[in-house]
């Protein structure tokens, strides 16, 4: 086993979902997929085909678009095999960004499955509790 397996393989899921995002965040789509998503991984974006290499890319093509983006994770949650991730995603730093929900499955310890939903934080909210 390598170091870099070693060092993956001692993470908890939650931690594995979050080090995930991150190094997607950063424009490490690659590494990111090598270190943590499965063979057999599907996902549920409507906006892409439901294989791996298309959201990769898909990421790969956002990073490129927007190289300053930035993640703040508020929340992980991990209940057996699934995680949650919720977010404050920021394409660049004047943008007000979303907040993201990424779920994942794992199996085996990598990420088998992944699903994300998101809403725009708009300019003005008649909530005074903000969206986190």
């Amino acid at each position: 086993m390598s170091t870099e397996q070693q060092s993956t393989s001692n993470l908890s899921l939650k931690e594995k979902a979050v080090s995930f995002l991150r190094l997607v965040a950063s424009g490490q789509v690659r590494e990111a997929y090598k270190r943590y998503i499965s063979p057999d991984f599907s996902h549920h974006n409507p906006y892409f085909r439901g294989d791996a290499e298309s959201l990769m890319l898909a990421m790969e093509e956002n990073a490129k678009q927007n190289p300053n983006k930035k993640l703040d994770v508020k929340l992980a949650i991990q209940e057996n095999e699934t995680v949650a991730v919720h977010s404050h995603v920021k394409q660049n730093p004047e943008d007000l960004g979303g907040a993201v929900v990424h779920i994942f499955r794992f199996q085996d310890g990598k990420i088998a499955e992944l699903w994300d939903v998101g809403q725009p934080i708009p300019e003005e909210s008649p909530n005074e509790n903000g969206i986190f």
